[in-house]
């Protein structure tokens, strides 16, 4: 009753909560805008889709390998410092990216620069310093809440930003994001937790537990189960509003589709954080892979209307980021939370590496056959590949006896 579990009553832990909330809903807001961008900026500079394209796979690729290296700074030297640094690098970072004059700039700045920023001021960190201050028993809730929060950002930036492109321009509009984002710097000061520090406390042998987490194949089915999720959702989010706008339809369409997803997935990530306390976690992430590719088969063999756009939107955002909070979930259940940071970063490197991949093929593919058919049946082929590799994977906490059964396994 009153063992380390006990002390982290719901007071304790809810001001980390709301600030990592906060952080998100501004972290993920900004960076969910990029499609809107593409067009007006390709247009403005005469680069190509896969110009952008590339810069923005690149963002992704820097936001998972940086993740990795800022995971582990959190686990040794808390939340805060990183996240300071996270949020410095992204003002920088939109500085660059509205007076980019050249790809080979633009890929330094939106690219290299905002995309270790991210890595160092979303998901990853977030949740792995609520990993350390929530009671086991709450944790994917708590997971699933941080994630709704983000996506409540990207419902509020997408037509902030459409509004603003709009009213000011694209190269102002980044401007404003600068400014937005320096709010981090803050924030990130309420991130302190006596709570995190102790389970900090002792001995951090970062090399072990990551040579322990390589050596285990359940950590590899995740990172290539995640990294189909990053491969779905960047595509999606990235060319969603330039296929509708090849299509005939609006930017604003496009605008509100996108946001409508992020409105949705506060009800998705919110419900899968509910559903990991209660079912098998890595069940729930293989029907939600075959699910997406399901909803986005059907919307590409229906007749394409503003309202099966919004209809697709609603659905697929019910799945959009809910695989983040199972995901970071099972990486606890399985090895524990003292190294959430670093593991969790790890195996998110693999949602990067398909987000690269995502970003850059859509791009790539466009520019070759002058339309998405390709990349989006490369979309929906690995959602299915992405449900057979989580179903051999081993949720038991590592080193358990083959007895026991955690929660939600």
């Amino acid at each position: 009753m009153g063992g380390p579990a006990a002390a982290r009553s719901a007071p304790s832990y809810l001001p980390v909560l709301l600030f990592g909330c906060a952080i998100l809903v501004i972290s993920t807001g900004v960076r969910s805008s990029f499609g809107l961008f593409l067009p007006e900026m390709t247009q403005a500079r005469g680069w190509s889709r896969e110009t952008f394209s590339l810069a923005i796979a690149l963002q992704n690729l820097m936001w998972g390998l940086g993740g990795s290296f800022l995971g582990a700074m959190a686990d040794k030297y808390g939340s805060m410092r990183t996240l300071l640094l996270g949020g410095a690098l992204y003002v920088v970072g939109f500085l660059g990216m509205a007076w980019a004059e050249s790809g080979a700039a633009l890929s330094l700045s939106a690219g290299l620069v905002m995309g270790i920023a991210i890595g160092g001021t979303s998901f990853g960190i977030v949740l792995a310093t609520l990993g350390r201050v929530v009671p086991a028993e709450q944790r994917s809730l708590a997971f699933g809440v941080g994630v709704a929060a983000g996506s409540f950002g990207q419902f509020l930036f997408l037509p902030l930003a459409g509004k603003l492109i709009a009213a000011i321009g694209w190269q102002a509009t980044l401007l404003v994001h600068a400014a937005i984002v320096a709010a981090i710097l803050l924030l990130a000061l309420g991130m302190r937790s006596e709570h995190e520090a102790a389970a900090r406390a002792g001995p951090v042998r970062l090399a072990d537990a990551l040579r322990g987490a390589i050596a285990d194949r359940s950590f590899h089915l995740l990172f290539w189960g995640y990294f189909v999720c990053g491969l779905q959702v960047v595509f999606i989010q990235l060319h969603l509003p330039a296929y509708l706008l090849d299509k005939g339809m609006s930017a604003n369409i496009g605008a509100t589709a996108v946001a409508l997803i992020g409105l949705f997935n506060v009800a998705g990530s919110f419900a899968s954080g509910w559903l990991g306390q209660k079912l098998s976690r890595k069940w729930l992430l293989a029907g939600i892979y075959l699910a997406r590719s399901a909803v986005i088969g059907l919307f590409l063999l229906a007749p394409l209307s503003q309202w099966s756009v919004y209809l697709f939107s609603a659905a697929i955002g019910l799945l959009w980021l809910s695989t983040v909070p199972l995901t970071n979930a099972l990486v606890g259940q399985r090895w524990g939370v003292q190294y959430l940071g670093l593991l969790g970063g790890v195996v998110f490197f693999g949602h990067q590496i398909g987000s690269f991949l995502g970003a850059w093929l859509g791009g790539r593919f466009f520019d070759l056959f002058g339309n998405y058919d390709y990349a989006w049946a490369m979309v929906i082929a690995f959602g299915g590949f992405a449900a057979l590799v989580h179903a051999p994977i081993d949720q038991r906490p590592l080193g358990a006896p083959r007895a026991a059964q955690p929660a939600g396994a």
